[in-house]
């Protein structure tokens, strides 16, 4: 083998194939889009689209609602994520933890609302949590460590 006789594999590189280029190359006339119509044209925008009848998507009554102008935004962090960031040192277990310490730690990540546990991994450090909210999951496993999970006060609904 001599670098004068360095070759691609057989198949290796193919050209591209020429639509619209004369009968002979098998790909002329039509250039593979079959027979008139608005598919064969350019600017093809058909999809849903049933003869200027109102289209079935269009048709369907729309149910539901985004409610984001209410909606709570909360940066939910995993107690496994914490255990991991106690013992990497990142947080310290004496403080009580909020979210601005999450947030110096790198786990909690935007929620303006604040922070919400979840339970997922394992917890083994007695922490103070002072945090917006907690699943039941999350609450009764700091418990169970002999931590504690200081919420807001719920807002007295009015009857």
């Amino acid at each position: 083998m001599k670098l004068n006789e360095l070759r691609d594999n057989a198949g290796a590189r193919h050209r591209r194939m020429r639509i619209g280029r004369g009968i002979g190359s098998g790909k002329g006339k039509t250039g593979g889009r079959g027979q008139k119509g608005a598919k064969a044209r350019s600017g093809v925008s058909i999809n849903g689209f049933e003869g200027g009848q109102m289209p079935l998507h269009m048709r369907i009554p729309k149910r539901g609602f985004t409610n984001a102008k209410f909606r709570k935004d909360y940066a939910e962090v995993n107690l496994g994520a914490i255990q991991k960031a106690v013992d990497a040192g990142k947080l310290d277990v004496a403080a009580t933890i909020d979210h601005a310490a999450l947030q110096a730690a790198g786990l909690a990540r935007g929620g303006k609302d604040g922070v919400r546990l979840l339970g997922k991994g394992e917890l083994t450090a007695k922490i103070t949590f002072n945090v917006a909210g907690a699943s039941k999951g999350a609450v009764e496993a700091v418990e169970k460590v002999g931590g504690s999970v200081i919420l807001p006060a719920k807002e007295a609904v009015e009857a």
